[in-house]
């Protein structure tokens, strides 16, 4: 099976990921935009048992209801766990070039900008 490492921005903490995303896109929701300062976030949802912590203590914290975790460092969005799914939506910025094939846009009534792409929007 292929792994992955990624790491935040000082390199602090490093998580592997194993195996394909579940999913890849975009979200718009509000409290994404909050959490990252941007319009919308791009992302790769991965099963929790498909994400190691290879090095380094994220730190956790929540603006509404879902778990962040973050670089306590540099600061780096890392993740999310929407609580009760099993997944960690990662952060795709943080992927190697080419690795992030978005397949659509979710939450889109949030937008804040007009979506200017032929993905699927929900």
């Amino acid at each position: 099976m292929t792994a992955t490492t990624i790491q935040c921005h000082c390199g602090a903490v490093r998580i592997e990921l194993t195996g394909e995303p579940l999913a890849q896109g975009y979200c718009h929701c509000d409290d994404c935009q909050a959490a990252h300062v941007a319009a919308y976030v791009p992302f790769a949802m991965y099963r929790i048992p498909q994400t190691r912590i290879v090095s380094g203590s994220p730190g956790q914290w929540k603006r509404k209801t879902t778990p962040r975790f973050t670089c306590r460092d540099c600061g780096t969005r890392l993740f999310a766990e929407p609580l009760g799914l099993g997944i960690r939506g990662v952060s795709a910025l943080l992927l190697p070039q080419g690795m992030f094939k978005p397949a659509f846009h979710m939450q889109c009534q949030y937008a804040l900008l007009p979506i200017q792409d032929e993905l699927p929007h929900y």
